[in-house]
């Protein structure tokens, strides 16, 4: 093999690393979603969302169903809406509660829908009635530090 074929084929195998280093790190970042499927929007408002971010996963029992599509802030409310593009093929009743999760200590976060047991379902565009926000750390030790405090000075 002369050195030109050599040069030619380092530099292919060079350009495919370096294209699947790219690859992962969008998908990595959510910055690339391979799915595409078409889905209806759900709105949830919250009084905190925490880390969560545009593009962030919407999980049912753990699987991804959707994606949240945009959040914004209800001047009126003061409360966070969040917007999620649900798969089409997922269907989920009208008492379904939402809520802000994260996977372990310092994880991704993630909208969850716990589905209920009525019989209507949501459509495009509905708001649900029902969510939780989430848990911010910091506050809760915060809280117990203060608490703890609180006790030693009664002492």
């Amino acid at each position: 093999m002369n050195r030109s074929a050599i040069d030619l084929w380092v530099g292919i195998f060079v350009t495919i690393g370096l294209g699947a280093i790219l690859f992962l790190g969008l998908k990595v970042g959510n910055l690339l979603t391979l799915d595409r499927a078409p889905g209806y929007r759900l709105e949830a408002s919250f009084d905190n969302i925490g880390g969560l971010k545009v593009r962030a996963p919407v999980k049912a029992a753990g699987v991804v169903v959707g994606r949240v599509e945009s959040i914004r802030l209800d001047t009126k409310t003061y409360e966070a809406v969040v917007t999620m593009r649900i798969n089409q093929d997922v269907a989920f009743s009208k008492d379904t509660i939402a809520s802000i999760n994260t996977s372990g200590l310092l994880g991704e976060v993630y909208v969850g829908l716990d589905a209920g047991g009525d019989t209507a379902v949501l459509m495009n565009g509905d708001r649900l009635a029902k969510t939780q926000s989430a848990v911010v750390i910091e506050k809760l030790i915060g809280q117990f530090l203060f608490d703890k405090a609180s006790e030693g000075a009664k002492k």
